[in-house]
C-alpha cells in the first residue's frame, strides 16, 4: 500500500509537471525559436567534443579515432614534464591576472563616467570612440602596435620628444614590456564594448533613488557609492564570474600577432604552445591533451567563483 507522503509527493510532481507543460504550450512560438539554436550548439560544440578522446591516444594523420592507440594519461605527463610548462603557465596566468585585475573595474568606471556626463552629444562621441576598436581584427590593430612600438614609430617620437628616453626602443623586441603592451592593447580595443553592459544595467536604474538622495544631501560620489554600484552588482557578480572563468584564455589572436622569436620567453602562452604543438608539430595527441588542461582548470575555476559568489553575496550564475 502505497505511504501517503510518497502520494502527496507523487501528486506535486504531477501538478508541476501539468503547469510546465501548460507553460511550454503556451510559448511554443519562444520554443520553436530555440530549437535551430540547440541544433547548432549540439552540431557545432558538443559532437566535436569526441575528438577529445586522442588526448588519450596516439594519434597520427593516418589514423581513425577509433583505430589511434591508447596511451592514458601519458600526454599529459609529458605536458607536466615538459621544458615549457612552467614557462607557458607563468605567462598565461601572468597576463591574465593581470588582465583581470587591471581590466575587470576599468569598463565599470568608465560606463559610470559616460552616465554621469550631461552633454548628449560628447556622450555619444565617447561612446563611438571607445566602441571603435572592438570591431577592427587583432591582424589589423597587432599591424598598428608594430608600427607604433617600433624603432621609428610613434611611441619613440612621443617619448624621446619629451625627454624620458635618449634612444629609441624597438618595445616588441624586449620581453620585458611584452606583458604591458599586451594588457594595454587588450584593454584599449575592448573598454567601450565591454562597458555597454554596464552601461545598460545603470539605464534600468529608478531614477526616484538618485532624486531622494539629492534631497538627503547625498554628492555624486555618494551617489555612486550608495545607489549606483549596489544597483549593478548583481552584473558585475555574473560578468566577473565568467572573467574568472577564462583566466587560461589570454586571447589567442593578440598573442599570435604580437608574438615574435625575440620576446617569446614572455609571450608564449597555452594557446599559443597548443596552436604550435597541434598545426605545426603536428602533434594533435599532445596539442588536444594540453587544451583538455586547459578546460578543466577553466571548468573549476567557474564552479569555484560561482559557489564563492553564492556564499559572499547570494549571486551566482548557477
Amino acid at each position: 500500500m502505497e505511504q501517503p507522503g510518497s502520494l502527496k509527493r507523487k501528486e506535486n510532481f504531477n501538478e508541476k509537471l501539468k503547469k510546465t507543460w501548460k507553460l511550454i504550450k503556451r510559448q511554443k512560438y519562444l520554443h520553436l525559436m530555440v530549437i535551430p539554436g540547440i541544433i547548432w550548439m549540439i552540431i557545432f560544440n558538443y559532437i566535436p567534443m569526441y575528438g577529445i578522446i586522442i588526448a588519450f591516444k596516439n594519434y597520427t594523420i593516418i589514423d581513425t579515432f577509433n583505430s589511434a592507440p591508447w596511451v592514458g594519461l601519458e600526454n599529459f605527463k609529458e605536458f607536466f614534464m615538459d621544458d615549457n610548462f612552467f614557462l607557458v603557465m607563468k605567462n598565461t596566468l601572468g597576463i591574465s591576472v593581470l588582465k583581470l585585475i587591471i581590466g575587470f573595474p576599468l569598463p565599470i568606471a568608465f560606463a559610470i563616467m559616460l552616465n554621469e556626463l550631461y552633454n548628449s552629444k560628447l556622450k555619444k562621441y565617447v561612446q563611438t570612440i571607445s566602441y571603435l576598436p572592438h570591431f577592427f581584427s587583432w591582424v589589423v590593430l597587432g599591424g598598428i602596435m608594430i608600427n607604433w612600438l617600433s624603432q621609428t614609430g610613434l611611441m619613440n617620437k612621443v617619448l624621446m620628444g619629451v625627454g624620458i628616453i635618449q634612444e629609441p626602443i624597438v618595445f616588441l623586441a624586449h620581453p620585458k614590456y611584452f606583458w604591458g603592451i599586451s594588457i594595454i592593447s587588450d584593454i584599449w580595443k575592448e573598454l567601450g564594448w565591454n562597458a555597454i553592459i554596464y552601461l545598460a544595467a545603470i539605464a534600468g536604474i529608478n531614477p526616484t533613488l538618485y532624486e531622494a538622495a539629492k534631497i538627503d544631501g547625498a554628492g555624486k560620489m555618494a551617489q555612486i557609492w550608495h545607489i549606483t554600484l549596489p544597483s549593478i552588482k548583481g552584473t558585475i557578480t555574473i560578468l566577473f564570474i565568467l572573467a574568472v572563468s577564462g583566466i587560461l584564455n589570454t586571447n589567442f589572436e593578440q598573442m599570435l600577432v604580437l608574438q615574435n622569436p625575440l620576446n617569446l620567453s614572455a609571450s608564449e602562452v597555452i594557446d599559443t604552445f597548443v596552436y604550435k604543438m597541434g598545426l605545426q608539430s603536428l602533434r594533435f595527441s599532445y596539442a588536444t591533451a594540453v587544451g583538455l588542461f586547459k578546460s578543466v582548470i577553466a571548468f573549476i575555476l567557474l564552479v569555484s567563483a560561482n559557489y564563492t559568489s553564492k556564499k559572499i553575496n547570494g549571486k551566482a550564475l548557477f
